[in-house]
């Protein structure tokens, strides 16, 4: 708002007639309607409360950012609106306070916002002629830094899987051939055991198979993390993602049955055919399925959709496991991080390269204590570049997550 209008408008209210105090409030108002309607055209975030902390304002990208309804929070505490935000100890500092938080519905996204003490001059009283500063209240400014902090992740990701590939050709090689050394000579032994009298030899036997169960479980878990870790050429082929989706479930037909699980299927018959690799993108199907079967234990319903938009192909897994507690979202794709007991923690990293090598990426949508959607997003081969409307926007598309 013109601050010199409204500065001459105090000046002169007491001068001004009835007839021209409806003439500045249109003005006022229509000024007021000009800048709510600026700040609701910004991607920022912005709320403003008084120096109590209640909203006195918030604008349209604030709402989205938290899921919020602009009637529902003017006049209410903020810290009553945004759960987990310590309101009380951003207001004790005098000075811009800057941090960053992570939100979790309506979409998983990273936040910064600063907070800017609103200071309003105090006229001077009888016994001083210095006008003091008086807090009227806070700013908060936010801006969705998403893509940079998951730019930044993959980097680091990026860095710590070529360091990773480096030391797996070692490991390989210093483990894989002393467990082939070890299997050869438990044979050995297992024939020398048949001459022992029968009394030792169950019990040979019985320490032999033990030893031979260890060396096949390092063997898996060495595999399983170069295959985690290592490229692999795709071999794509045209193929029909539906009938893909529907061999890999009548592939674990037995496990549904054994589960109790309902596997609900709402699969789009227009989809495009992908070029893609039929065994490994399988092999992303099957370990999807199966975390989602583990996730429900018995019974559970598990729902299958596929979608496109005009350059990517959709594939939704959504199942009635309870989701993941808020603190374990951000690890789930590390290296044997796992909360299933027995999990190797390699099977979602191996389904994020296998993913990415076909130029798709994964998206997660946690309902705790209902449920997980495991998204995948995968583009069309043949379609190199998209022309955008207008040509001149600089935004970015960023995919949705719900």
């Amino acid at each position: 708002m013109n601050s010199g209008f409204l500065d001459k408008f105090i000046e002169r209210i007491g001068r001004v007639g009835p007839e021209e105090v409806q003439n500045y409030l249109l003005q006022l108002a229509r000024e007021k309607g000009f800048l709510e309607t600026i700040f609701n055209a910004i991607h920022e975030g912005v709320i403003v409360t008084d120096g109590k902390g209640r909203i006195s304002y918030l604008n349209q990208a604030a709402c989205d950012f938290f899921g919020l309804q602009m009637q529902d929070c003017i006049g209410k505490l903020l810290s009553d609106r945004i759960r987990g935000l310590d309101w009380a100890a951003l207001a004790e500092s005098e000075k811009v306070v800057s941090r960053d938080m992570e939100v979790f519905y309506p979409q998983n996204r990273f936040i910064n916002f600063y907070v800017v003490p609103l200071n309003v001059e105090k006229p001077a009283g009888k016994k001083s002629r210095v006008a003091k500063q008086e807090l009227a209240g806070y700013a908060i400014i936010l801006r969705d830094i998403t893509e940079s902090r998951r730019s930044t992740a993959e980097t680091i990701e990026s860095e710590r899987l070529s360091a990773l590939t480096l030391l797996a050709a070692g490991v390989a090689h210093e483990i894989g051939n002393p467990l082939n050394s070890l299997d050869i000579h438990l044979q050995l032994m297992e024939r020398k055991a048949r001459k022992l009298p029968e009394e030792f030899r169950a019990d040979m036997r019985k320490s032999i198979g033990v030893a031979k169960e260890e060396i096949q479980r390092l063997h898996y878990i060495v595999n399983q993390f170069l295959h985690a870790i290592r490229p692999s050429a795709l071999e794509l082929r045209p193929e029909n993602i539906n009938t893909l989706l529907r061999e890999s479930v009548s592939f674990l037909e037995a496990e549904i049955h054994d589960r109790s699980i309902i596997v609900e299927e709402e699969l789009r018959p227009d989809l495009p055919m992908m070029e893609v690799d039929r065994n490994q993108l399988k092999q992303v199907f099957y370990n999807v399925i199966r975390n989602s079967f583990q996730a429900m234990q018995t019974g559970g319903i598990l729902k299958i959709k596929t979608d496109m938009d005009d350059s990517h192909v959709f594939i939704n897994f959504t199942d009635t496991g309870g989701g993941i507690p808020a603190d374990k979202m951000a690890k789930i794709f590390d290296p044997y991080f796992t909360t299933k007991k027995g999990g190797s923690g390699l099977g979602l990293l191996i389904v994020r390269r296998i993913i990415r090598e076909h130029g798709g990426e994964i998206g997660l949508i946690n309902d705790e204590g209902q449920g997980l959607t495991f998204t995948i997003r995968l583009p069309f081969r043949d379609q190199r570049i998209r022309m955008l409307e207008g040509g001149s926007s600089s935004g970015l598309n960023v995919p949705p997550q719900s």
